[in-house]
C-alpha cells in the first residue's frame, strides 16, 4: 500500500503530526519500535501543557495514541532500520517488512545518553537504570542516586524522594540547569542529597549495584546506594537517515520552523530537528507543521 504519509516515531511529535494528517484526509501510517509517547512516557508529571494543571505522562501519551487511532490512523510497532529517497516515493524498512509513502516525516526523537564508566553495561537492568518512573518501584525503600542536573534528572530526584529514604543528585558542575519551578520543588524535598562538582567514575556491585565511585573537588568517595539512574541527557538517532537528510554537527536534522528537510516531501519534527527549546509543547507544535507542509506537498503533486 502507497500511504500519503509515512511516519517515524510515535511520540508527541509524530502523534500530532498523524492527528493532524487525518483530520486533513490523508492515510497514515506511523512506525513505532517502543511504546507510545516517546519521552513523555518517562515523566511522573507533565505540568507545563497548556490548559491542563497536572497529568501523568503515560495518561497524557495514551490519549494522544487514542486520538489517532480513532481518527483511523495506522499504528504499527515496528522500528525503522532504513530509509530511502525515490523522489515521488519514500521508502521505509522495518523489521523485515518494507513500507512506501508519498511523504515522510521524521519524529523518531532521542534516546538516553549512558554514563560510559566501567560496571554500567554489566549491571545494566540490576541497579542502573535510565528511567526513574519505569524503574523506581523496584528501589522501593532503598538508598538511590541519579547522576544529571538537568530537568529530567531533577524530575527523577523528586519522584524517588517519595519512594526512596535517601536520593542521591549527583553533578559535575556546581550549579543545575532544570527550570526554576523543579529546583523550587526539588528544595522541598530534605531526603534529597545534591553532591554538586561530581563523577561517577564507577559503578560496583557483584549482582546488583552497590555502590558508586565518585571523584569530588577535593577526593575520592564511595557512595553506597541499591541503584543509579542516569540522567545525562539524550543523543539524536537519525544516522540511518543520512545521507540523504542534512544533520548538524550534533546529529539533529537541519530544518527551520517549517520543518522542511533539504529533500523534497520529508520532513522532520519534535527532538529529531536542530532547534533550541525540546519540550512537549513545541513537538506537538512541530508535529502540526509537519504534517501541513506535508499536505501541501501532496496538494501540489
Amino acid at each position: 500500500m502507497l500511504y500519503d504519509i509515512v511516519i517515524a516515531g510515535a511520540g508527541p511529535a509524530g502523534l500530532t503530526a498523524a492527528l493532524y494528517a487525518r483530520r486533513a484526509g490523508h492515510s497514515v501510517l506511523v512506525l513505532e519500535g517502543g511504546v507510545p509517547g516517546g519521552q513523555a512516557v518517562t515523566t511522573p508529571h507533565v505540568e507545563n501543557w497548556p490548559g491542563t494543571l497536572s497529568i501523568s505522562g503515560p495518561d497524557f501519551a495514551m490519549g494522544l495514541y487514542q486520538q489517532c487511532t480513532e481518527l483511523g490512523a495506522e499504528i504499527q510497532f515496528a522500528a525503522v532500520t532504513g530509509f530511502e529517497d525515490r523522489g515521488d516515493r519514500k521508502t521505509v524498512r522495518a523489521g523485515e517488512q518494507i513500507f512506501e509513502g508519498r511523504t515522510f516525516i521524521l519524529a523518531n526523537g532521542v534516546r538516553r545518553r549512558k554514563l560510559e564508566v566501567p560496571g554500567e553495561e554489566r549491571l545494566g537492568g540490576r541497579g542502573v537504570s535510565y528511567c526513574a518512573t519505569c524503574d523506581g518501584s523496584f528501589f522501593k525503600g532503598k538508598d538511590v542516586a541519579v547522576v544529571g542536573g538537568g530537568n529530567t534528572a531533577v524530575e527523577d530526584a523528586i519522584y524517588l524522594a517519595s519512594i526512596c529514604p535517601t536520593v542521591w543528585l549527583i553533578h559535575r558542575r556546581d550549579s543545575f540547569t532544570a527550570q526554576q519551578y523543579l529546583l523550587d520543588n526539588l528544595a522541598s524535598k530534605p531526603n534529597v542529597k545534591p553532591l554538586m562538582g561530581h563523577r561517577v567514575l564507577e559503578i560496583q556491585g557483584d549482582k546488583q549495584v552497590e555502590s558508586l565511585r565518585l571523584s569530588g573537588p577535593e577526593n575520592q568517595r564511595i557512595l553506597h546506594v541499591a541503584g543509579v539512574f542516569a540522567a545525562v541527557g539524550l543523543i539524536p538517532d537519525n544516522a540511518m537517515f543520512s545521507p540523504p537528510l542534512e544533520l548538524n554537527e550534533y546529529g539533529y536534522v537541519k530544518a527551520g520552523e517549517d520543518c522542511a528537510t533539504n529533500v523534497p516531501g520529508v520532513f522532520v519534527a519534535g527532538d529529531s530537528r536542530s532547534k533550541e527549546l525540546r519540550q512537549l509543547v513545541t513537538a506537538a507544535a512541530d508535529g502540526a507543521m509537519a504534517a501541513s507542509k506535508a499536505g501541501q506537498y501532496l496538494g501540489a503533486r
